[in-house]
């Protein structure tokens, strides 16, 4: 679903300045992207350079870990519960005016109380059309950062931006959201947060060292009917809650070989370096709301598996001319993967991820329970005591009741994926005008994000489960508000 692209195409290796002294020099840089900083071998070449694909999440167990590894030692307070300091103007850094960067501008712009002050992209003719966004917008031409694929730093540095949106290709989430924190920003950051356990952890640490938020944007979590869902858990709508799914199922393959779509094949080179679930944001990140995870149970081993690879070759063999650089490529990540995550409670979700195949768009969107099963696309359920006759029921009833307020005061919002992106950017700028506690945090972001490395691991290991670290260190064991939030008193 989202598009980030367009940032770093002549590239060199990022410095050596990691806070958790993890070196960066080993960043792959080639083919004219941003490297993974995977420390992979050039995933140019034929089978053998893919066939070992670095473990991301270190060596991967032969048999299933009892738990998972002890949490580094804490460097700061945790950020469960912490407030923003309110303002009455959140002066907004844009990184990344690609697809998603540029259209977000405009949710941005259209929000009262919010100035975007400075833009950043290599790709010159991208930023100069969002800077006249701006403009037309009536707010003051923003600062402008072109220089190169490390002129974001400067972005960072500025002394009139409180919130940095990050919507880059994935290799560069990591080194952006840390410079932000670093500057004394709070971070928003496109899917995924970060592809290696050991960033992941060096994110949950900043965070909490800075004091500034760093916030995974998962849009998907303000979808209308997985706000509804969510509503309906909580009221006890579902009896005890048993199972759930989420999934990305995009048929993607156009999109990633046409060379006007994405600033250069940086998503398709994923597809040589990994074999697990890409993109589990979209998916994990509802489902984990309907349970609660990381707010009275947590996520604790993913077990995955995977097809074949075989559809992104079949693609290019139908549709791409002889000579075109893709012919390099090896593929490697399976065409479908499918998890199984356990949560503490004994909960079960599965993540599927499949955007090799053709077949329609679906992200599953099921959640079930003791009294009964939501499923979406196309969205039915069938509770008790409303349902008893083995017929799907109309969600849609429940829809008076049960929408959240947002989805109440925004009938009909702005922005792409049906207004859940211009909610989930207005409810954050509203948790930041207002000082308010954000719906969701660096612990949320990392446990939604841990997929990527650990399906890869569990796929190499046969099936064998991996711990999900406890990135909370304990703190889920308590209730605390999250996305389904009450509506604030605006001052």
């Amino acid at each position: 679903m989202h598009d980030e692209d367009a940032y770093a195409q002549h590239t060199t290796p990022a410095p050596d300045d990691s806070p958790d002294g993890h070196s960066r020099r080993a960043v792959l840089r080639t083919a004219g992207i941003a490297g993974a900083g995977l420390g992979l071998g050039a995933f140019a070449g034929g089978p053998a350079a893919h066939a070992d694909t670095a473990d991301l999440a270190g060596a991967a167990p032969a048999e299933a870990p009892e738990d998972a590894p002890a949490a580094p030692a804490r460097k700061g307070r945790t950020m469960i519960g912490v407030p923003f300091a309110a303002r009455s103007t959140v002066r907004v850094g844009i990184i990344g005016l690609g697809n998603r960067g540029g259209s977000m501008i405009d949710l941005f712009l259209a929000l009262p109380g919010v100035r975007v002050v400075a833009l950043c992209d290599p790709v010159k003719d991208k930023t100069a059309a969002a800077a006249k966004k701006v403009v037309a917008a009536g707010q003051p031409a923003p600062a402008t950062y072109t220089k190169g694929e490390h002129d974001f730093e400067k972005l960072c540095e500025r002394g009139d931006v409180d919130f940095v949106y990050v919507a880059t290709p994935w290799d560069w989430h990591f080194e952006m959201a840390r410079s932000a924190m670093l500057n004394g920003k709070h971070v928003g950051v496109e899917c995924p947060l970060a592809l290696r356990l050991d960033e992941l952890w060096a994110l949950v640490d900043l965070s909490e060292r800075t004091r500034r938020h760093c916030m995974q944007l998962e849009n998907c979590c303000y979808g209308r009917n997985e706000m509804r869902v969510l509503r309906m858990a909580h009221a006890g709508k579902f009896g005890d809650l048993l199972h759930g799914a989420g999934a990305y199922n995009h048929d993607l393959r156009g999109l990633m070989f046409d060379p006007d779509y994405y600033e250069g094949p940086w998503r398709r080179l994923w597809h040589t370096r990994l074999r697990g679930d890409l993109y589990p944001n979209h998916g994990f990140g509802p489902v984990a709301n309907y349970m609660d995870v990381n707010r009275g149970d947590r996520a604790t081993h993913i077990s995955s598996f995977g097809t074949p690879a075989l559809g992104l070759a079949e693609y290019r063999k139908e549709h791409m001319p002889p000579g075109d650089p893709s012919w390099k490529e090896t593929y490697i990540e399976s065409d479908r993967t499918i998890s199984l995550v356990q949560t503490a409670k004994g909960r079960v979700i599965r993540l599927e991820h499949d955007v090799s195949t053709p077949h329609p768009y679906s992200r599953i969107n099921s959640l079930g329970g003791t009294k009964g099963v939501f499923e979406d696309y196309p969205a039915r359920i069938y509770i008790e005591p409303d349902h008893t006759d083995d017929r799907w029921g109309d969600f849609s009833k429940y829809a008076a009741e049960y929408d959240h307020w947002l989805w109440k005061e925004h009938a009909n919002p702005p922005g792409g994926h049906g207004g859940m992106d211009y909610l989930m950017v207005f409810r954050l700028m509203q948790c930041m005008r207002l000082g308010l506690v954000p719906d969701f945090d660096v612990y949320d972001g990392a446990t939604w994000t841990a997929p990527v490395p650990l399906s890869h691991a569990s796929i190499k290991a046969k099936g064998a489960p991996q711990a999900i670290p406890d990135f909370t260190r304990g703190g889920w064991k308590k209730a605390r508000p999250g996305v389904d939030s009450e509506k604030p008193e605006e001052s």
